[in-house]
C-alpha cells in the first residue's frame, strides 16, 4: 500500500456527499492495490489536475483534449510519482506552455473518482478504467503565451466561468467544473451567493 498517498487522501475534508463516497472508495483502492501510481494498472489510475484561474478569479484556462473530443481541464497520470501536486504543477506548465502557476493552497481544492472510456492512444487501445484524481487550484497571468502540445490537445484558451457550460461538450464532467469554481470562490474569500458566475444547474 502506499501510504503517503492514502495519508494524503485520507486528511482530504470532504465538500460534499459525492466526495465523501469516491474518498472512501479511492482509500479502498490504495489498500487493494500496490501499483496505482503507475499505469501497469489497467482498472485504475492516480491522476491529478491544476485548475488555472486567471489573476481575477474570474477565468480557467482549458485545452481540447483529442481523446475527449472537448475542452477540459488539464491534468495528468502520476505515472510512478506519490507526489499529486508536482505532477499537478508539471501538468499545467507541460500543456499549456506556461512559464509560471502561483499556487493559491498547497491541499487539493476537489477529489473525484472518475470512469474512462475505451480508447486509441499511440495506436494503442486503453481499456475503460477509473482516474482517482486530486485538483489544486492554480493562479496565471492571462497575458502570458501558451501554446498547443499537439500529441494531447488542440487548442489551450482562457473561458470565463459562466462560458463553460457552452464550451465544454463532456457534459458529465460540468459538475466537477461547477464544484471547481465553488472551490475557488471559496478559496479566494468570494462569497457566492448565488449561481451567476457559476455552471448553470
Amino acid at each position: 500500500m502506499n501510504h503517503k498517498l492514502y495519508q494524503i487522501i485520507n486528511s482530504y475534508p470532504c465538500q460534499n456527499e459525492q466526495e465523501l463516497q469516491d474518498k472512501e472508495a479511492i482509500l479502498n483502492i490504495i489498500a487493494l492495490f500496490d501499483d496505482v501510481t503507475t499505469r501497469e494498472n489497467t482498472l485504475v489510475h492516480f491522476t491529478a489536475s491544476p485548475w488555472i484561474v486567471n489573476q481575477t478569479h474570474t477565468k480557467t484556462l482549458m485545452v481540447y483534449h483529442h481523446i475527449f473530443d472537448s475542452w477540459s481541464w488539464c491534468g495528468g497520470h502520476s505515472d510512478g510519482s506519490d507526489d499529486p501536486l508536482a505532477v499537478a504543477l508539471s501538468e499545467g506548465k507541460e500543456e499549456t506552455g506556461l512559464k509560471d502557476l502561483t499556487l493559491l493552497t498547497k491541499e487539493p481544492i476537489a477529489l473525484d473518482l472518475l470512469p474512462v472510456h475505451g480508447h486509441w492512444k499511440n495506436n494503442k487501445y486503453v481499456s475503460s478504467h477509473l482516474h482517482c484524481n486530486l485538483t489544486y487550484l492554480c493562479e496565471a497571468d492571462d497575458r502570458a503565451p501558451l501554446y498547443i502540445k499537439e500529441d494531447e490537445n488542440s487548442g489551450v484558451s482562457w473561458f470565463a466561468f459562466d462560458e463553460i457550460e457552452q464550451a465544454v461538450s463532456e457534459k458529465a464532467m460540468l459538475p466537477v467544473y461547477k464544484k471547481l469554481i465553488k472551490a475557488t470562490l471559496r478559496t479566494v474569500g468570494i462569497d457566492d451567493n448565488s449561481d451567476s458566475q457559476n455552471i448553470n444547474n
